[in-house]
């Protein structure tokens, strides 16, 4: 599969924003989605332009809530239910 393949499997797209904290502490940093690399890690920009490996339970994206807000929300959590909307 192509990277995406994979992020739409994921429930995302190249270049939309996403959130994150170094290391997975300290504050959010934002970044851009870019692929998904062999080892299953989420590539992403950096707001300063650095390429990120970043696993994607650390990883956040925009979604909208039980209102319709969008709120943050962690990546796991999206893909499980992006694929469970697959099975309808």
């Amino acid at each position: 599969m192509t990277d995406p393949e994979v992020l739409e499997r994921l429930g995302m797209r190249s270049g939309e924003p996403v959130r994150f904290r170094r290391n997975g502490t300290g504050r959010y940093t934002r970044g851009l989605v870019s692929g998904v690399s062999a080892d299953g890690c989420i590539t992403l920009y950096d707001i300063d332009g650095a390429i990120r490996n970043v696993r994607p339970t650390t990883v956040e994206v925009r979604r909208p809530g039980k209102s319709g807000r969008l709120r943050w929300t962690v990546l796991s959590d999206v893909a499980i239910t992006w694929e469970q909307l697959g099975l309808w």
